[in-house]
């Protein structure tokens, strides 16, 4: 089977990278919880933003901000599920 780079993903990750984030749904490693991200715990501090699950609290995503560029992760997501328009 061929294979293409990274580069194919640009325009099918386009359409799920431009939505509400907090109307996602999260599996949270940690319990295997599923919710939206409007009901995560959010903590915020000049270092970055830890987003905590609302039932075990074990940590979802993180976001760094500096200048012109963000660090994203989502270490503690199992699967995001995310409506199509």
């Amino acid at each position: 089977m061929d294979h293409l780079d990274g580069n194919a993903l640009a325009g099918p990750l386009a359409d799920y990278f431009s939505f509400d984030v907090t109307e996602a749904r999260a599996r949270c490693n940690g319990c295997g919880t599923v919710s939206e991200f409007a009901r995560a715990l959010v903590f915020t501090s000049p270092a970055g933003t830890v987003v905590r699950c609302g039932s075990c609290d074990h940590v979802l995503a993180t976001l760094v901000e500096a200048g012109d560029r963000a660090w994203l992760g989502f270490s503690g997501v199992s699967a995001l599920e995310v409506r199509r328009a």
